[in-house]
């Protein structure tokens, strides 16, 4: 008599190439992907490394997936609203998305395999201006334009060491103290006069920007559209 198959642990998740990526997600955000390790990412679910590469071939396909994961987080624009609003709601989704995954956000544009996610994003946003009017060389300066805002932006506030509340005036407040206001007038009065009021919050310079470039594209569009006389 044959003996009993061996019952799987219940509590112990199937392994699938889903649960792979959003577990490189996961250790992603708490490590970063300097120190990623697919040993790191198979001893967290559980496994040995040989095993996650019968779900997905290789490291660089598992980074893939993972930004991929990162992209279908990001709200895609509406095409019910003016363009200006769907562009708009599309940069803060994606400045939240990469707060959260700040990993991520030099990756984004790196990849040579991109996934669906990553696909359907970027043809809805090109879809967005071409359906705004734009011609294909001025979507092509607006979605430079916007990306290279969000990126930027998300990561200066990544790497700062504060963006707002009591921790930016106690930084603020400790850095002045190593220089001498005469030498640098115009920094001190910006960070007096602003960073160390209350309520400052680096964060708030996001819709500023964002709203500028929508500004620029705006009028952009409309020289675009004016027909030239001769």
């Amino acid at each position: 008599m044959s003996p009993a198959p061996k019952s799987q642990n219940p509590s112990k998740p199937r392994l699938s190439r889903e649960r792979i990526l959003a577990g490189g997600v996961a250790l992603a955000d708490q490590i970063g992907m300097a120190d990623f390790t697919i040993r790191k990412l198979a001893t967290e679910l559980d496994t040995k490394p040989m095993t996650l590469y019968h779900h997905i071939p290789n490291k660089e396909a598992i980074v893939d997936g993972m930004v991929d994961a990162v992209f279908a987080e990001i709200e895609l624009p509406s095409h019910e609203v003016r363009w200006q609003d769907a562009i708009a709601a599309r940069a803060r989704s994606a400045r939240t998305t990469l707060a959260r995954h700040p990993w991520a956000t030099p990756l984004m544009e790196s990849g040579t395999n991109p996934g669906p996610a990553t696909l359907t994003h970027h043809d809805a946003v090109i879809g967005c201006f071409r359906n705004a009017g734009f011609s294909i060389e001025l979507t092509a300066h607006a979605y430079a334009l916007v990306d290279a805002f969000i990126y930027g932006f998300a990561t200066q506030e990544a790497n700062l060491p504060a963006t707002g509340g009591e921790e930016m005036t106690e930084l603020a407040t400790e850095m002045s103290r190593h220089f001498s206001p005469d030498d640098y007038p115009y920094l001190i009065e910006f960070t007096v006069e602003h960073v160390m009021k209350p309520g400052y919050d680096f964060t708030k310079e996001f819709d500023f920007g964002l709203n500028l470039i929508l500004e620029g594209l705006t009028a952009a569009l409309d020289r675009d559209e004016t027909p030239q006389e001769f």
